[in-house]
């Protein structure tokens, strides 16, 4: 590459852009007691992710969604307390983006291999069981 940046990744779809920051806050704060306020904590994920679209790179925002499906694994395997709808829908995100790697050039398809699998098992998971962790 002559110093420029390849782009065509920014142009998959916009929803984690859109729905990421909201649901990730209250993925993060849910362990905290007591929790941020989820307005500021929103906000900051907000930042983070403009940051990367912005002035980031493909792997750069690659290794953050791989960060959020550990958040989302997480919860739905019940190591850590959390918003199992937020979980829901935050994985519900990030598998379909995965997916559209397919249609993109280079290497990020196979990359995100594990994260689809770990995804698709966690999205059947957090399907299966109450969002207030319910089951009897």
């Amino acid at each position: 590459m002559s110093g420029r940046r390849h782009l065509i990744w920014l142009g998959l779809t916009p929803e984690p852009e859109r729905e990421l920051p909201a649901t990730v806050a209250a993925l993060r704060t849910a362990a905290r007691q007591p929790a941020d306020a989820p307005a500021e904590a929103a906000e900051t994920e907000r930042r983070r992710v403009e940051r990367l679209v912005l002035h980031g790179t493909q792997r750069g925002w690659l290794r953050y969604l791989a960060e959020v499906t550990g958040l989302v694994t997480a919860v739905a395997g019940s190591d850590r307390p959390g918003d199992r709808r937020a979980a829901l829908r935050a994985a519900e995100v990030v598998l379909d983006h995965h997916r559209m790697l397919i249609g993109l050039p280079g290497p990020g398809y196979d990359r995100t291999a594990a994260d689809r699998r770990a995804l698709e098992s966690a999205v059947r998971t957090l399907r299966a069981t109450p969002p207030d962790g319910d089951r009897g």
